[in-house]
């Protein structure tokens, strides 16, 4: 058996079940129930690697019900010290197409009921969401991204809605009119527990769909999950090029802040 640790981790959304062939699974038991499935331990670049599915190998867990502190924790467990975070994405904007990749610099939250933070006492802890996606890791990408040939949109808030239903059309022109980009399910609180143990993390956003509040302008039909799993499957390798690369010329050394993050969190 391999040694238990990993420096970077991946967690793949839907359509986004394995990442490795030659890995190792591990069942993991945390203080928060077990991930969202075993973790597949393997090595690219020389650097070793731990995925997870976040949404389990069949897609049986929905949005709301996935363990995101249990994931968080393990990958902390197994020594990542950075995450890519892949995602699909309906885009609210008409620049935004299907096909394109965005790596957003913001989120919001419109989720509710989650459990959201590592720290429920007795040790105060404020951990600062200003620049939750860490810098180095969204220059990176974009970066490998454009010179792959892929339209990758610099920066990009993403609007996290609870699920597992999709936006209605008022909900998501209101998004729309607010200058958000991208609408999720699972952004969040997935980010900010990376956050909470000074993890770096970085999400790359697969538009799929434009969302619903465009039709009126667009003409397209309102997003349906069998058209956002084609968008999954054509694209998927699209996606494991790009993240093998970063992992491949991801840096040793953390130039972020990231690493820092609890260092004034605390009362």
């Amino acid at each position: 058996m391999s040694e238990l640790n990993a420096q970077i981790g991946v967690i793949g959304g839907s359509g986004f079940y394995s990442l490795l062939d030659d890995v190792e699974e591990v069942k993991f038991d945390t203080p928060y129930g077990p991930p969202s499935d075993k973790v597949a331990l393997g090595t690219v670049g020389g650097k070793r690697v731990a995925f997870i599915p976040r949404h389990g190998k069949t897609h049986n867990l929905p949005p709301h019900m996935i363990p995101y502190r249990a994931n968080i924790w393990a990958m902390k467990h197994l020594g990542v010290t950075r995450i890519i975070g892949p995602n699909a994405v309906g885009s609210l904007q008409p620049n935004i197409k299907p096909g394109d990749f965005v790596v957003c610099d913001q989120f919001v939250d419109r989720t509710y009921g989650r459990k959201d933070t590592f720290y429920d006492g007795p040790i105060v802890t404020h951990v600062s969401a200003a620049d939750t996606y860490c810098e180095q890791l969204r220059k990176l990408a974009v970066e490998i991204g454009r010179s792959q040939g892929v339209t990758m949109h610099d920066g990009g808030t993403t609007v996290c809605i609870q699920g597992p239903r999709f936006s209605s059309r008022a909900e998501s022109l209101w998004f729309t009119n607010m200058g958000w980009h991208v609408v999720n399910m699972t952004q969040y609180p997935e980010a900010i527990l990376a956050l909470e143990q000074e993890i770096c993390y970085v999400n790359i956003a697969l538009i799929t769909d434009y969302d619903v509040g465009i039709v009126a302008e667009g003409g397209v039909e309102p997003v349906n999950a069998n058209e956002v799993v084609k968008v999954l499957i054509a694209n998927n390798e699209r996606v494991k090029k790009l993240i093998f690369e970063m992992i491949k010329k991801m840096p040793d050394t953390r130039d972020c802040p990231c690493a820092h993050a609890l260092e004034y969190a605390r009362m």
